[in-house]
């Protein structure tokens, strides 16, 4: 297993964005998607690579067939084409996770607006607020009346 720069595999990394869990969860409840992820998984690693050359690698010494190889370019065509299929749903999922953070981010801008706008309403009523309270002082303040006067 791969080790990032932090000391965690890959593998040990949880998701924390709610609305990826969401998705997640979603996508594991279908059978085909959790196939297809893990073919992705396992055809975008480094163990596919070594088993790959572990084949080619023993059907040549071994000579499984005579140069030139026909059956086993047929047999790598045809894995191509599969592989080529489940690197596109690699790319649609990663599209799909995309627009799940967009919707999420978009969501959550427009619930920081909407308390943006509660926030400069309350500031501009402490503002009304506060100039009646100096008015009223001043005008407390002119009047001989006043009870700080009288004392």
């Amino acid at each position: 297993m791969a080790v990032n720069a932090v000391g965690t595999n890959a593998r040990s990394r949880r998701l924390v964005n709610p609305a990826l869990m969401e998705h997640a969860a979603e996508r594991r409840k279908s059978l085909e998607n959790r196939v297809a992820d893990r073919i992705t998984a396992f055809s975008g690693s480094m163990r596919f690579v070594y088993l790959h050359i572990l084949w080619f690698t023993s059907w040549i010494v071994f000579g499984v067939e005579a140069y030139p190889y026909g059956l086993l370019t047929m047999i790598v065509s045809l894995e191509a084409i599969f592989l080529s299929t489940f690197v596109m749903i690699s790319q649609n999922r990663a599209d799909e996770k995309r627009e799940v953070l967009a919707n999420h981010q978009w969501t959550t801008v427009q619930e920081e607006d909407s308390q943006n706008r509660e926030l400069l309403d309350l500031s501009q009523q402490i503002l009304e607020l506060t100039k009646a309270v100096h008015a009223a002082t001043a005008r407390f303040g002119t009047e001989d009346d006043s009870p700080a006067r009288t004392k």
